[in-house]
């Protein structure tokens, strides 16, 4: 079976091939700057399915106005001879999407018909930023692989098994009841994919873990026994962590401050806390590796950056260690957690009272795969698992496809 999986950003496309059941993708790529006479496709077919072995990669630039240009061109590589992973779209038997925002509605991959559209599209308010182009990628992907069965899998999904008193805001009951205003949670297939890798690797399959998936978006989940139990990203992807540009948790009333007495737009409020604010308001970058090399070189701010970012996480932990009762790990993941090893060092720093111990010398080695980061004797594990999102998707498809 044939599943390709599409993560349709609003300028980009990501995509994977995956030959089910070999769980090690036939061929992967990401086109970028859709929209643009500029744009770009990176585009890599892996010769075997060894993951280690080294993939043929071609990357070209080209005009693409729109989505649905962005996908035929990808299909023409897919396709194209010698070298191509198909002869014909036809072959593909299941398109898996990414969707960022899936309400109360959906708890797991579900097909995709038009009451299914007609709810992602109703949720568009909810996920401005992501559910229209997940919702495009879909429109075009029906056109292009006609024959193929569509899947969505929501990142809010994994993040319905939140017990109601941690979902619920204490606000009057009707906003609820008729508005739906609640935490939802983000990020939920990268969580559920590491937390799968981790309580396999610890052998515990009811193991108490913190998530911390560590990106341009920030998000951490408490999941036990493989089902999240609370996560700090809430009504929106703004809450809880600091992040590149968004502010993470923040006292209302400065909202109200803002579009009262310093004259805000509700637009303009928007824009500062989803934009420009974060680590690119504090340093002026939202790179890491920038905000890292102006530490190195001793700037004031990025210190302070650093210092915030960790201890909100640090803050995170320790709520979540409550929550689960205990700890047996910490997982980071995604390109900071994953490749930042000041990060780790700054989170991990006189946490022994959680019984987290890093060996800092393992910290700075850097190899492919699950890294366990935790020194001799350490109560709690420290991992560190690269996500994969795109293989979860196709998990959760190739699942629903019996």
């Amino acid at each position: 079976m044939n599943i390709f999986v599409i993560n349709s950003g609003s300028s980009s496309i990501k995509y994977q091939l995956f030959r089910w059941p070999a769980e090690v993708p036939v061929c992967s790529g990401l086109v970028e700057r859709v929209g643009s006479e500029q744009a770009t496709i990176t585009h890599k077919v892996f010769a075997s399915q060894n993951a280690a072995a080294p993939p043929t990669e071609l990357r070209h630039t080209l005009s693409l106005p729109d989505h649905e240009a962005g996908l035929h061109e990808v299909v023409r590589l897919l396709t194209a001879q010698p070298g191509g992973v198909i002869q014909d779209p036809a072959e593909i038997d299941v398109v898996g999407h990414r969707v960022v925002h899936g309400g109360e509605s959906f708890a797991a991959a579900t097909p995709i018909d038009a009451a299914v559209k007609a709810e992602i599209k109703r949720l568009f308010g909810l996920a401005p930023l992501h559910n229209p182009a997940n919702y495009l990628g879909i429109e075009v992907a029906e056109r292009v692989f006609p024959q193929a069965r569509q899947v969505a899998v929501f990142d809010t999904a994994f993040h319905q098994t939140l017990p109601e008193y941690a979902f619920r805001y204490a606000l009057p009951t009707a906003l609820y009841s008729e508005q739906r205003i609640r935490r939802y949670g983000f990020h939920g297939t990268s969580h559920q994919y590491v937390a799968a890798q981790a309580a396999s690797y610890l052998q515990q399959p009811a193991a108490r873990l913190v998530t911390i998936h560590l990106g341009n978006g920030c998000s951490m989940a408490a999941v036990r026994g493989g089902q999240s139990l609370d996560t700090s990203m809430g009504f929106s992807p703004l809450a809880g962590l600091v992040m590149g540009t968004r502010t993470g948790d923040l006292d209302p009333s400065v909202l109200l401050h803002l579009l009262g007495p310093l004259g805000y737009t509700v637009d303009q409020v928007t824009n500062l806390l989803n934009k420009e604010s974060g680590m690119l308001g504090l340093t002026g970058a939202n790179d890491m590796r920038d905000i890292g090399r102006a530490l190195a070189a001793g700037d004031a701010r990025a210190r302070l950056a650093y210092d915030l970012y960790a201890y909100r996480i640090r803050q995170y932990i320790g709520a979540y260690a409550a929550t689960l009762n205990g700890l047996d790990a910490i997982v980071f993941t995604a390109g900071v957690g994953e490749n930042d090893a000041l990060v780790r060092t700054l989170v991990c720093q006189d946490m022994e009272f959680f019984g987290l111990s890093l060996d800092e010398a393992q910290n700075q080695v850097r190899t492919p795969g699950l890294r366990d980061l935790s020194q001799a004797g350490s109560r709690a594990k420290i991992l560190v698992i690269p996500t994969n999102e795109e293989l979860e998707i196709a998990r959760q498809c190739a699942e629903l496809a019996g």
